[in-house]
């Protein structure tokens, strides 16, 4: 049992270090995504012609 003591230091920097990067990919992720909606969204818009997005 004296042993849990350096399993967890020896474990918590690795699993800190997994969470930061899940998290910078998680919001990676979600700003793609986000930038290609909008994208769309423009794209659409100009399909849609000239005073489309003012009557709507």
């Amino acid at each position: 049992m004296d042993d849990w003591g350096g399993v967890l230091a020896a474990l918590l920097p690795s699993i800190g270090v997994g969470l930061i990067f899940w998290f910078a990919m998680r919001a990676i992720v979600n700003a793609d995504r986000s930038e290609r909606q909008a994208l769309a969204r423009m794209e659409n818009e100009a399909a849609a012609g000239p005073g489309a997005a003012e009557e709507s």
